[in-house]
């Protein structure tokens, strides 16, 4: 049994199928998947209690550093058509991750939506690091 039997950052890749097809971002250096439920309590007269977690979608982000104009140019063209139609079409996002035991997981993220959240800052000698949210109705196994 290897020591290191653990998922480290780099057995993770995401891809990104915007509105408008693929958005291949050039460095990102994290990302972030977390789930959304509402909860709901019952006291009932008996003095059980009971509990549900209803999912209510996933949200996350994504930490890039700046190495093209993809990140710009993506949520540009998604103001874009809001402006030209008033409305934009949700994209579909792949997470792959590379198992401990050699297998790959892959999960997909569905009714995706971005924002992004800081387009960077910009100084001598240090990396543009770009944050990108997303809201996804939807995340499965496949």
């Amino acid at each position: 049994m290897p020591y290191n039997n653990f998922s480290v950052g780099k057995d993770c890749q995401v891809v990104v199928i915007g509105p408008f097809g693929r958005v291949d971002f050039a460095h990102v250096t994290a990302f972030e998947a977390q789930q959304l439920t509402t909860s709901v309590r019952i006291d009932r007269m008996d003095g059980t209690l009971l509990g549900a977690e209803l999912p209510k979608g996933w949200q996350g982000s994504f930490q890039i550093d700046r190495g093209s104009q993809a990140v710009d140019d993506f949520i540009a063209q998604i103001e874009q058509a809001f402006f030209a139609s008033g409305s934009v079409s949700a994209g579909t996002m792949y997470q792959y991750v590379n198992e401990v035991d050699g297998s790959t997981s892959t999960f997909q993220y569905q009714g995706v939506v971005f924002k992004l959240l800081s387009a960077g800052l910009y100084k001598g000698d240090a990396a543009v690091t770009q944050k990108l949210e997303f809201y996804a109705s939807t995340r499965s196994a496949m």
